[in-house]
């Protein structure tokens, strides 16, 4: 017995992850997808489902709720909507999964920016009584921004449209193209029914004109393994370990989780924002040293020499052609209920770094239904002494809750930029609201999908941009 547990371990931790995100307006059933999928999947313990039960029965009785195995907040089972990001986690015997799921409601889209920002794939849901919706647009573009390669279009509830072949063909007809304008390419339509499972594990018989993969199968099957010999190394530093003990009285190390890439003992590395460089002797671990250690392990490195680094630092390969500057300009959906405000003072976090930082610009906005790009020129606040308020709705140039736009920051000290389309670990940042530590903004360094979209930019303003897009 003690060996067939060791085995059924062994092949546990050799499966690969997938980390997935869900998004769909309200009542397009994504809490009941998510339910089915842990409950055909047997991945519900069963104090859980009795839970579930009771909680059916309380409310009147019939078919057990699958909802309520994943509206765990009080409030969202009160409101039936989900108004939070939680993270699910099941497996079946070739992969695991670890599944974000965020808000519909268009007050929480902020929340799908977490819950996407790490997803390998996302699930849009689209209530096939409704086709697409402006929401439905918003999804897909912040999908788009945050470089997630993989999308699967769930049509649920095909069976209050009897199942009919041409609503579902519409709606994937008009979604494809709306990705496609995105840069979306990987697009793979399930016509499925949550409440009764049809196509979400099991192949349903009353879609016999579909010859596609259940949502499961295609989960199970889309690529998601990358070789971290591929990838530049990346490593935000995240504290400095110095035991000064008897054991370790000389003992410095550098710890942190490997962001991208792979390190080895001998490797020449560069300190970035200072520049300086060492060769890496150690790398340590809880379970003893590595000579290699790769993305995304959690580890301690020893380098040759007493170089000056702190929380923030970014070690890098030895010349790597990584920028450093104080001027950051990127592209932020923005979170806050209040209206961004030219000149205001802010705190800018990139990976492990939070530094201070000034809102000189807002210099671009996306219109989510048409996707063309309105952009502003001449307001630059980079030598304002007060704030200029643009909060007003009177007032164009300024960002509204769920609004994506592109700005322009003055950081009071230099750090690395990593261009978040070719390093979507390090190239993403958050703008913080010093006062109250609240996040305004969630963005991407340099180049992304909006500048893509942009028409016509003047020449002197787009070179920057070269090799643009996602």
């Amino acid at each position: 017995m003690g060996a067939g547990l060791t085995g059924r371990a062994t092949d546990h931790a050799q499966r690969d992850l997938l980390r997935l995100a869900t998004a769909g307006s309200v009542d397009d059933g994504k809490s009941t997808l998510i339910g089915r999928m842990l409950y055909d999947t047997k991945s519900v313990l069963a104090d859980q489902l009795s839970a579930v039960e009771a909680a059916t029965a309380a409310r009147g009785g019939g078919a057990v709720d699958l909802a309520l195995l994943t509206d765990g907040l009080r409030a969202e089972r009160e409101q039936g909507i989900t108004i939070d990001v939680a993270y699910r986690y099941f497996s079946t015997a070739t992969r695991a999964f670890v599944l974000a799921d965020t808000p519909g409601h268009v007050q929480y889209t902020r929340n799908m920016v977490t819950g996407a920002s790490t997803a390998e794939l996302a699930i849009v849901l689209v209530d096939a009584r409704k086709g697409v919706l402006e929401q439905t647009r918003r999804h897909a573009t912040i999908t788009a921004l945050l470089g997630v390669p993989h999308v699967v279009l769930a049509v649920n509830k095909m069976d209050l449209v009897g199942f009919d072949r041409a609503v579902f063909d519409a709606i994937a007809a008009d979604f494809t193209t709306y990705a496609a304008g995105l840069g979306l390419t990987d697009v793979v339509a399930v016509p499925l029914s949550a409440l009764d499972g049809d196509n979400v594990v099991d192949r349903s018989s009353r879609t016999p004109w579909y010859d596609g993969p259940t949502l499961l199968e295609h989960l199970e099957a889309v690529p998601v393994l990358r070789d971290p010999h591929t990838e530049d190394f990346r490593f935000p530093v995240q504290v400095v370990i110095r035991p000064r003990n008897a054991e370790h009285p000389d003992y410095r190390g550098y710890a942190g989780r490997i962001a991208s890439g792979v390190v080895r003992v001998g490797d020449e590395i560069t300190v970035l924002p200072s520049g300086k460089s060492s060769t890496v002797v150690g790398i340590d671990t809880f379970d003893g040293p590595l000579d290699e250690a790769h993305a995304p392990l959690s580890v301690t490195l020893r380098l040759a020499d007493d170089v000056d680094i702190s929380r923030g630092d970014l070690l890098v390969p030895a010349g790597s052609d990584t920028s450093v500057g104080q001027d950051l300009e990127g592209t932020v959906c923005w979170l806050a209920e209040r209206r961004s405000v030219l000149g205001q003072r802010v705190l800018v976090r990139v990976g492990t770094r939070t530094v201070r930082a000034l809102l000189r610009e807002v210099n671009a906005r996306l219109d989510v239904e048409s996707l063309t790009v309105e952009q502003w020129h001449g307001v630059d606040t980079l030598h304002a002494v007060d704030a200029t308020d643009t909060s007003s709705d009177a007032s164009p140039q300024a960002l509204a809750l769920n609004a994506i736009g592109r700005v322009k920051l003055r950081l009071a000290e230099p750090i690395a930029l990593d261009e978040y389309a070719s390093h979507r670990r390090t190239g993403g940042f958050l703008v913080v609201d010093p006062a109250d530590g609240s996040t305004l903004a969630a963005g991407m360094i340099g180049a992304t999908l909006l500048d893509r979209l942009v028409v016509d930019a003047p020449a002197d303003e787009n070179d920057w941009l070269a090799g643009a897009g996602i």
